[in-house]
């Protein structure tokens, strides 16, 4: 007979709560009997215990005003304005015959009782009679007001001579069999003594009261504040471990495959599985098993979260998601309860989807050198439990999303764990253009928008970026006052999504405008004069948000996926022409450069440590990719001496390119010329504009298409204050294969 599991889960969860009842109330046991005890410290913090003897010795000088008598403790109220010295109360005192000593008890028993000599007390009280001054308050720095730690720190005060509200002591002191003691009192006129009557109460009723209402109390507000704690980490009482995952019930994703687009391959992948959730008997007849899992790798904002919705979607099953930081909390072993609960839950409503997203938090390689986290490995350790333990054929599919494949443990990317492994890549000229027809079918076009050309310049970018694409065209169109957008909103939007937008109120001198214009005509001169270069699309020396005060944009006529050596090595002589322009021309070196220089730089290591383009090494790996979809750069596998050896070797690629960069502009310094002045009177030009101005046509009568209205007509005067930093634009979303690169002051956008 098997186990139930469901019974055992839901006696696990009885267990736990029980648990946690029994610690609030043992807490609160222990709550209650401090309170007591501070309780009744506080209630003598002002009070002095006397030895019976000096009580008595109090009496016969006449200072004692009452006396409370308790069974088990004498409460002495003294005169008003007297004093006591406790260090000599007591000393020097006559032994009374008879009379029983402060510190003794003395032995007593039925029928014998203990006299004392009322003269002899008297004499002995003559002898000790009181000589200190009433008005002065006597220090005692040994007496047990000093001596007890919590007097000192509440009445302090009360010490000082100069009267800073003084706290009045009380004295007490055990009790004795004496039955001179009455008589005592009376003989030095005291007469307020005796008990006070209480009303009696049942031991119950006091118990309940003094003991079991604070504890209530207390129990009360463990809960709220246990429930207030728990509700942030999942759950309340008892619930610290139970999944905060989202659940998505049938239709309610909202999602399908019609909202993705541009990921052909990975949607054909995930059929397969949506098909087995509608027909599962057709695959269980022939004995073939649901896939436990599939995990979607893929650079940031291709649409694996999307993905994942849209099979819940198309499949009509509920759909669970929860992220992989939803399982790490401070408390080892809160993540692994999760876990349980939401593979527990999801069999409740099988067939069900369930999706982590970023599982790289807790799917990390625990073959770790310097050390590991216990909270994480035991979670994903549970995760490696539920995924080899859940039935296949109930249709509980595990689906996962990450971009850092690589850190993921062995034990994870097993078949029979995640068996299938679905890249969603970016998407390729057709799929930008599939990506974005879905992203504008809700808004509102003209006729002239032409979302090919925009596939063709994004050439790249991901899902995540046309959407942004399209919805910043759409709020430029409303900004302009227009009811539609137009061709020239969405090149406007690629472009600020690449340098940001125009500083309009920035300005620049006469001499910075004419640095940065022939920084610019320097790298469009030199890409035009090259062969395997990419056209120049538009030159603009207007300063952006992104922190350029000038850009060369290069588009694409075709979508590419490699690249020769030739057309590395001239991109980038590209780079090297901004500087070499500002040399040659005006004989100056700044820092709009730099950008360029870090770009030429970064493409010239990668030719030679990576893509085995280097004359010394030839087809030698020196290199390995750090993240394959994360951008991360790369590690050198290599000595010392080799890796600077890579470094010589970059720096003759780059000389050789600004050499060749400088050449190509003398020889055609007067076409430089030409250009420069056309743009410092326009400030942005198109392409197209600078080919008529170098084949001597007309730059006024060419197709500027693309180049909208305002870009058409001059848009400021002269600019009297300059900027002396130049940096480069954003990054725009780059080709996994193709590294697109930027200069300083200009953007090479080489898409």
């Amino acid at each position: 007979m098997k186990p139930d599991k469901n019974n055992n889960g839901n006696n696990g969860g009885r267990r736990n709560n029980y648990m946690a009842i029994i610690s609030i109330i043992v807490w609160a046991l222990i709550l209650t009997i401090f309170a007591n005890y501070v309780m009744s410290s506080l209630r003598n913090v002002n009070s002095v215990e006397l030895k019976y003897g000096q009580f008595r010795q109090l009496i016969k000088e006449d200072k004692v005003e009452s006396v409370e008598m308790a069974s088990g403790k004498y409460t002495i109220h003294l005169k008003e304005g007297v004093t006591v010295d406790l260090e000599t109360l007591g000393e020097d005192l006559p032994e009374e015959e008879g009379e029983p000593a402060a510190s003794e008890a003395p032995d007593i028993t039925d029928g014998d009782t203990a006299m004392v000599d009322p003269a002899a007390t008297d004499a002995a009280g003559a002898e000790t009679t009181n000589t200190t001054d009433p008005n002065e308050v006597v220090e005692a720095t040994d007496s047990p007001i000093e001596q007890n730690p919590l007097f000192l720190l509440g009445s302090s005060a009360s010490l000082q001579p100069d009267g800073y509200g003084a706290l009045e002591v009380t004295y007490y002191c055990a009790p004795l069999t004496d039955t001179t003691l009455i008589a005592l009192l009376e003989a030095h006129g005291v007469t307020n003594y005796g008990t006070s009557y209480v009303e009696p109460t049942s031991p119950i009723i006091s118990f309940l009261v003094n003991t079991m209402l604070p504890m209530v109390v207390i129990i009360i507000l463990l809960v709220v504040i246990f429930q207030a704690v728990g509700s942030r980490m999942g759950g309340g009482l008892g619930g610290v471990g139970k999944s905060n995952a989202k659940v998505y019930v049938e239709k309610k994703t909202g999602v399908t495959f019609q909202d993705v687009a541009g990921q052909d391959e990975a949607k054909e992948s995930l059929e397969e599985i949506i098909d087995f959730l509608h027909n599962p008997q057709k695959y269980t007849e022939i004995g073939a098993k649901l896939p436990k899992g599939a995990l979607l790798v893929g650079p940031p904002g291709t649409g694996k979260t999307l993905l994942a919705k849209a099979v819940a979607g198309e499949a009509n099953v509920p759909f669970f998601s929860i992220s992989g930081s939803d399982f790490v909390e401070m408390f080892v072993g809160v993540g692994a309860s999760r876990v349980r609960d939401l593979f527990k839950e999801a069999a409740k409503m099988a067939p069900c989807i369930i999706f982590i997203d970023e599982i790289d938090t807790i799917g990390k390689s625990r073959d770790n050198r310097m050390g590991g986290n216990d909270e994480r490995e035991q979670t994903l350790n549970q995760l490696l439990a539920e995924l080899d333990g859940f039935d296949p054929t109930k249709g509980v599919i595990v689906l996962a999303a990450t971009n850092r494949p690589e850190v993921l443990d062995q034990a994870l990317l097993r078949p029979g764990r995640f068996d299938r492994r679905i890249t969603v890549d970016r998407p390729n000229l057709a799929g930008r253009l599939k990506t974005l027809q879905v992203h504008t079918r809700n808004i509102r076009m003209t006729e002239e928008v032409d979302l090919n050309k925009i596939a063709l310049a994004t050439a790249g970018a991901v899902g995540a970026d046309l959407a942004n694409l399209v919805n910043e065209a759409a709020l430029r169109a409303v900004r302009l006052g227009r009811k539609a957008v137009n061709q020239n909103d969405l090149l406007a939007a690629f472009e600020l999504v690449i340098a940001g937008a125009e500083k309009k109120g920035s300005v620049l001198s006469e001499f910075e405008k004419r640095l940065v214009a022939y920084h610019e005509v320097g790298h469009a001169m030199v890409a035009f004069k090259q062969k395997n270069t990419t056209p120049v699309q538009k030159i603009t020396i207007v300063p952006h948000t992104q922190g350029s005060l000038g850009y060369t944009l290069h588009l694409p006529e075709e979508d590419k996926n490699l690249q020769t050596r030739d057309e590395l090595l001239a991109e980038i002589t590209t780079y090297m022409g901004g500087r070499a322009s500002e040399e040659l021309v005006l004989g100056v070196q700044t820092n709009g450069a730099a950008q360029d220089i870090q770009q030429a730089t970064n493409l010239a290591r990668n030719m030679v440590a990576l893509y085995g383009m280097s004359d010394k090494f030839g087809m030698m790996a020196l290199a390995s990719r750090r993240n394959q979809y994360l951008e991360g750069g790369y590690g050198l596998d290599c000595a010392q001496e080799t890796a600077a050896d890579i470094d010589r070797d970059v720096m003759e690629i780059i000389r050789a390119a600004y050499d060749k960069a400088v050449q190509i502009l003398k020889e055609n310094r007067a076409d430089v010329d030409k250009v420069v002045a056309y743009l410092l009177e326009k400030e942005t030009i198109t392409g197209a504009e600078m080919m008529a101005i170098l084949e001597g046509r007309d730059p006024t009568k060419v197709d500027n298409y693309g180049a909208s209205a305002e870009e058409l007509a001059p848009k400021r005067g002269a600019k009297s204050a300059g900027e002396p930093d130049e940096a480069a634009p954003a990054a725009p979303p780059s080709d996994p294969v193709w590294e697109r690169q930027e200069t300083g002051d200009d953007e090479d956008d080489e898409t």
